[in-house]
C-alpha cells in the first residue's frame, strides 16, 4: 500500500510539473526528480517482495510442521482406536461368556411371565384381586434383565394364586346380570373353580373388557342352585355340599348349554316325535283305564267268591247265576251255557288289550320313521354344504336319534304294561273257568 501511494504521488508530481514547466531546464529537473523518486519506489517495492517471500516461506514451514504433527497425531489415534477395538472385542467376549446363564434366565423369565399373566387373567381370583397381570405383562415385554425385587414379585404372585386356589372367600364386587345390568353383589368364591351369588352360578371371562363376573344366562339343575344357596348362607366352619367344576368353568358352560330332554324333543323330535309322544300318552291312558277296570272287576269277583248268592253286578256272579237259573237242566246243556257265559264275560276283560299291543308295536316303527327322516335331512345337508362342518349335519342326526329314543321309550313301558294287564285279565278269566268247572263237578257228583 505504501509503494502504491508513492507511485501515485510521483505520477501526480510529474503530471503537475510537466504542466507547470516553463523551460527545458525545468522540465529536465522535473524528469530527473521523477526518475529518482521512481527508483526509490522500485527499491521499496523489491524490499516488500522479499519481505513477503520470507513470510510465505515461514508460513509454509509452519504449515509443513503442523501437517507432520497432525499426521503423527492421526497415527497415534489410529493406534489407540485399534487398541480400544481389540479391548472392546475382548470385553464383549467376556461379557457374553458371563451373561450366558443370565441370558437363558431372561428368556425363561419373559416366557414364564407371559404364561403366569395368562393364568392369572383366566383365574376367578382376579375378580377379588384385580390388575395382577399388569406388572407381568410389562415384564414379559421388557428387553432388560429383571432385578431380584422383580423376580421376587413374580414368585409372590404365583404363591398367592396357589394359596387362593384352596380358599373359600366371600367378597363384594360388580356382577354382570344375565340381562346386562351390573350390580354390586356379595360373591362366594370356591378356590379358582366356582363363584356363586344369590344362589346363581357365575362365570369369569377375561376376554370381556370390563372383566366382571358374569351371571350365567342358563343355570344348572335346581339341586346345584340349592347347593349354591346353602354355601352362600353357611356360617364359618360349617360344612355344606357343593359341586366343584375342576375345569374352571368349562364343564359348567357345557352343562348349561346342553339341551334338556324337553328341549331336545321340542327342537329335534319334529312332527314324528310329537306323533310318538301322542301314541305314548294314548297308550298310557288306555293302560291306566284298563288297569282300573280289571282291578275293580277283580275286587267284585273276590267279594263274590266269599258269597254263595250270585250277584249279577260282576262277571263271576253272572256266571254263577246261569247255574241258579238252570237248576233242572242236564249237565251237558248246563256246561254249554256256562261256556257261553264265560266267553261273554271274557270279551270285556280283554277289551283294549289288542289296541295297546298295536300301540307298542307302532311306536318303534314311528321311531324308525323318524330315523329315516333325520338321515334324509343329514344327506341333504351333505349335498348342499359338504362334510366340512359337522354341525350342519348335527340337526338331522339328532332328529334320527331322538325319534328312535322316543319310540323305544314309548314301546318298552307299553309292552310291560300290556303283559301285566294281559296276565291280570287271564287270571280273572281263569277264575271264571275254575268256578264254572267246580259248578259242573258238584252237579255231576250230586246227580251221580
Amino acid at each position: 500500500m505504501k509503494v502504491t501511494s508513492i507511485a501515485i504521488a510521483v505520477a501526480t508530481l510529474l503530471t503537475t510539473g510537466l504542466a507547470g514547466a516553463q523551460t527545458l531546464d525545468e522540465l529536465a529537473e522535473i524528469v530527473r526528480r521523477a526518475a529518482s523518486t521512481e527508483g526509490q519506489i522500485n527499491e521499496e517495492r523489491e524490499a516488500q517482495f522479499l519481505s513477503d517471500r520470507n513470510d510465505q516461506n515461514r508460513l509454509l514451514t509452519d504449515a509443513k510442521a503442523e501437517l507432520r504433527r497432525e499426521e503423527k497425531r492421526s497415527d497415534d489415534l489410529k493406534s489407540e482406536y485399534d487398541r480400544l477395538e481389540r479391548n472392546l472385542a475382548e470385553l464383549t467376549t467376556v461379557l457374553q461368556e458371563r451373561m450366558g446363564n443370565l441370558g437363558e434366565l431372561f428368556g425363561i423369565v419373559r416366557q414364564s411371565s407371559g404364561d403366569i399373566q395368562a393364568a392369572l387373567n383366566d383365574s376367578m381370583v382376579s375378580a377379588e384381586l384385580p390388575d395382577r397381570g399388569t406388572f407381568l405383562s410389562e415384564l414379559a415385554q421388557r428387553k432388560a434383565l429383571p432385578n431380584v425385587q422383580e423376580l421376587s414379585t413374580v414368585w409372590s404372585r404365583m404363591v398367592t394364586e396357589i394359596a387362593e386356589s384352596g380358599k373359600i372367600v366371600k367378597f363384594n364386587t360388580t356382577v354382570e346380570r344375565a340381562n346386562g345390568a351390573k350390580e354390586s353383589m356379595d360373591v362366594v368364591r370356591v378356590g379358582v373353580f366356582n363363584a356363586v351369588s344369590d344362589g346363581r352360578f357365575l362365570d369369569w371371562d377375561s376376554s370381556k373388557s370390563s372383566e366382571n363376573l358374569i351371571e350365567l344366562a342358563r343355570q344348572p339343575a335346581a339341586r346345584f342352585q340349592s347347593m349354591a344357596q346353602d354355601l352362600q348362607g353357611a356360617s364359618g366352619g360349617e360344612v355344606v355340599a357343593m359341586a366343584v367344576d375342576f375345569t374352571r368353568g368349562q364343564i359348567l358352560r357345557a352343562v348349561v348349554q346342553s339341551k334338556t330332554p324337553i328341549e331336545r324333543v321340542k327342537e329335534d323330535g319334529g312332527p314324528v316325535g310329537y306323533v310318538i309322544i301322542s301314541v305314548g300318552i294314548l297308550g298310557l291312558l288306555l293302560c291306566f283305564w284298563k288297569a282300573f277296570v280289571l282291578y275293580t272287576t277283580g275286587g267284585r269277583m273276590s267279594n263274590q267268591l266269599k258269597s254263595e248268592t250270585a250277584n249279577k253286578g260282576n262277571p263271576l256272579g253272572r256266571v254263577m247265576s246261569v247255574y241258579s237259573d238252570n237248576t233242572e237242566t242236564d249237565i251237558e246243556t248246563l256246561e254249554l251255557k256256562l261256556d257261553e257265559a264265560i266267553l261273554r264275560e271274557s270279551a270285556p276283560l280283554e277289551t283294549g288289550l289288542s289296541f295297546i299291543k298295536v300301540l307298542y308295536v307302532v311306536a318303534p316303527l314311528l321311531g324308525l320313521l323318524g330315523t329315516v327322516v333325520g338321515m334324509i335331512a343329514t344327506f341333504q345337508m351333505i349335498t348342499l354344504f359338504g362334510t366340512g362342518d359337522p354341525r350342519m349335519m348335527a340337526g338331522g342326526i339328532s332328529t334320527a336319534l331322538v325319534t328312535t329314543v322316543l319310540g323305544l321309550v314309548v314301546a318298552i313301558p307299553l309292552t310291560l304294561l300290556h303283559a301285566f294287564l294281559l296276565g291280570k285279565s287271564k287270571a280273572l278269566i281263569q277264575v271264571l273257568e275254575e268256578q264254572a268247572a267246580g259248578i259242573i263237578a258238584r252237579l255231576a257228583e250230586h246227580k251221580g
